[in-house]
């Protein structure tokens, strides 16, 4: 298989967390080595490409986004050599490989840091945002950081205070001078010139803040909270309408866009925070001179998966994103289990919970655009109960107990269930526990099982792949009769799919008279049955068929 020049469009990508992929040396951390002894099984998958959080050097404050050097390997994790081999055994798989690049911000031990912190007047005192005290000494206005506490950190040295929208430790590049975005299109090549096939851009909406600095407003009680954010999380008691998502930050894409296109490389945009996520996911992909490729935390919300908020998502997003592409993704790194959000609104009934799975797959698989799965989903893995002595989290820590932090989705993959650490390490404790409820879902286990999620997921991923429609048809969504479905026809030249939903527990009966030449597609991996003129959707069942 060889990808087109727009493979990005429809891709199918596997998001790994190296720190908890697989182990190869002992240490209880997942490693690049780890990675190239298990690629086979993200070839298995049938994915297009594979996202790889950061493995450069670090003092790992917040897990390899407080980057020290962005040419480096870190230790922890191998060498360069070792992802040089892993870029190799991709490229001779099919597989295109993502890097993440973390640009916002740098660790506070990077020697541009380290030089700018010195003085007001040394080569790098601009790279970084530093601002004067209000009369008081104070912090020059209330934004707060997305980990907790003030935005503002004050260095003695400079006498000033600098921006940092996460950890105090990760002060945040100054994106309006153009040393700064020289250096990181630097760095950019450096990885492309290896032969990278791309970057996932970390807080892309994070680069440019409100020069006037003025205050963020309080939320008041009646405005909702964005998609995502947690009801007690403090960062969100104001309104961020200063601190991030500025236009300007739309002005410096274009370069980033030109340089890509030069090597033929694509974007993939994580939009963080934002009020209105989707909004602000379509303006960073609008047009050719801005990002491939975007998602946001718009289904990773705590709310049930209802066929009225599916429907009305789908037409936010068609009506959005008319000349861009959205990456559908309902797990990352970032959020709780996408298993543990959305079950607890099923019935407590395992055949029912399975079949809510297997839909939810179908689903991101045919909608328009791409997706992105993190690993473990297709594994089914639920949110891991982590004891505070045992948090690794810096996010999760500051916030306890009313935060809920990311270590609960970064356990380690579970891939032997009888193994010791479920054949992830050889160490005798890895950096986070594995939980025994994920055992029984351990890869050896899913694979010697042709019903499992898992190879529910290879054979959609597989089907998908030959699908015209799905690669690259319209979407029109269809208005139907019984309320707890949706459905939608994908479109293209070759090929027009009526894709159904059953988003309820219950069985849903669908009058096909206006369906009149309908052919079920052979590969047709879900259970139906017709009656005449009416079909039968099961509980959380799923229909495809070609119309002629």
């Amino acid at each position: 298989m060889t990808l087109q020049p727009d493979w990005w469009r429809s891709a199918v990508i596997y998001q790994i967390y190296p720190r908890s992929f697989a182990d190869s040396n002992g240490d209880g951390i997942g490693d690049l080595q780890g990675i190239l002894q298990k690629i086979d099984y993200v070839s298995s998958l049938g994915v297009d490409a594979v996202w790889i959080s950061p493995f450069f050097k670090s003092p790992m404050k917040d897990f390899g986004y407080d980057i020290s050097d962005y040419r480096a390997v870190d230790p922890l994790f191998g060498t360069l050599d070792d992802f040089k081999a892993i870029l190799h055994a991709a490229h001779d798989r099919d597989l295109k490989v993502l890097i993440d690049q973390v640009w916002n911000h740098t660790s506070d031990e990077h020697p541009w840091f380290q030089e700018s912190r010195t003085s007001r007047d040394n080569s790098k005192a601009d790279w970084y945002v530093w601002v004067d005290p209000k009369p008081d000494g104070s912090p020059p206005n209330n934004w707060l950081a997305t980990f907790g506490g003030s935005a503002w950190t004050w260095e003695p040295q400079r006498e000033q205070y600098y921006l940092h929208n996460f950890l105090e430790s990760q002060p945040d590049l100054n994106w309006y001078n153009p040393a700064v975005v020289e250096a990181i299109l630097d760095t950019a090549k450096f990885w492309l010139d290896l032969g990278v096939d791309g970057f996932r851009l970390d807080v892309v909406n994070f680069f440019t803040y409100d020069r006037s600095l003025r205050d963020n407003p309080l939320r008041p009680a009646d405005t909702p909270r964005p998609a995502g954010a947690s009801a007690n999380d403090p960062f969100f008691s104001q309104v961020n309408l200063y601190n991030f998502c500025q236009p300007e930050t739309l002005q410096l894409l274009k370069p980033i866009r030109e340089l890509m296109d030069r090597y033929g490389a694509t974007t993939l945009a994580e939009i963080s925070s934002a009020e209105d996520t989707l909004l602000i996911s379509s303006e960073y992909v609008k047009g050719r001179d801005r990002l491939h490729t975007a998602y946001n935390s718009s289904l990773m919300t705590d709310e049930p998966l209802t066929a009225q908020r599916v429907q009305e998502l789908i037409q936010r997003v068609e009506a959005l994103f008319d000349d861009g592409v959205i990456c559908w993704t309902a797990g990352t790194h970032d959020f709780p289990r996408l298993k543990s959000r959305w079950h607890k609104y099923q019935p407590s009934n395992e055949f029912l919970l399975d079949a809510f799975d297997n839909m939810f797959a179908a689903l991101i698989m045919a909608l328009r655009g791409n997706c992105c799965i993190y690993q473990g989903d297709e594994l089914g893995l639920t949110q891991a109960n982590i004891p505070f002595e045992k948090m690794q989290d810096p996010f999760g820590i500051q916030g306890y107990p009313q935060v809920l932090g990311r270590d609960g989705s970064r356990t380690p993959m579970p891939w032997l269930k009888e193994a010791h650490q479920a054949g992830f390490t050889e160490a005798a404790e890895p950096w986070l526990p594995i939980p025994a409820e994920h055992l029984p879902s351990a890869v050896e286990v899913q694979e010697a099982a042709p019903g499992s999620l898992l190879n529910k997921y290879r054979r959609l991923i597989h089907w998908r792949s030959l699908q015209p429609a799905l690669k690259r048809g319209d979407l029109h969504l269809l208005k139907l009769e019984a309320e707890p479905l949706v459905g939608f026809i994908r479109t293209c030249e070759e090929q027009s799919l009526l894709c159904l939903f059953n988003l309820s527990p219950e069985t849903v009966y669908q009058d096909m008279k206006r369906f009149p030449r309908c052919e079920p597609t052979a590969e047709n991996i879900f259970s139906d049955r017709s009656y005449h003129e009416t079909l039968e959707l099961p509980p959380f069942g799923v229909f495809f068929a070609n119309l002629c």
